[in-house]
């Protein structure tokens, strides 16, 4: 059943990710919370938001945001970086730490798809991206991230 194995794909890539990181844990390396890998996600899909617009695509009041912010930015996930526009305002980037923290499950996807390359045929494989396209950018509409993204520089 499709609605089974679409399901099932997701879990295991979570599960995959979980193992990873609870993996990192003994060196210490993994220090994030799940509430604030769930923000680094979120930081992630919106481009360098400002601290009120993560605070307002999650509907969380703006101390809470801070909090979490704050937390993230003394583990050296995050940085805070001066807008060029309006020198009173921040915006939140994802440090080096990060992103090698979420390279984690990246290189399994990328895996992954090299698995699907060497498997199906050329056609097959096309039309697998084809569809996941379709899926992404239109099967999707409630979560367009082009609705919350602030910058394009990640």
């Amino acid at each position: 059943m499709v609605n089974n194995a679409i399901s099932q794909i997701y879990d295991k890539l979570r599960l995959h990710f979980y193992m990873k990181v609870y993996s990192r844990f003994e060196s210490r390396e993994a220090t994030l919370t799940t509430v604030e890998s769930f923000s680094m996600e979120v930081i992630m899909d919106l481009g360098e938001p400002t601290v009120a617009q993560f605070a307002k695509v999650l509907d969380i009041s703006s101390p809470n945001a801070a909090h979490r912010i704050k937390s993230l930015l003394n583990k050296g996930y995050l940085e805070k970086i001066q807008s060029e526009e309006d020198a009173r305002e921040y915006h939140l980037r994802p440090t080096e730490k990060y992103l090698r923290f979420k390279k984690i499950n990246e290189n399994y996807i990328r895996l992954l798809m090299e698995r699907c390359k060497k498997r199906f045929s050329k056609e097959d494989y096309d039309k697998l991206n084809e569809m996941l396209t379709i899926i992404n950018e239109e099967l999707m509409p409630e979560i367009d991230v082009k609705d919350y993204k602030f910058f394009d520089k990640i």
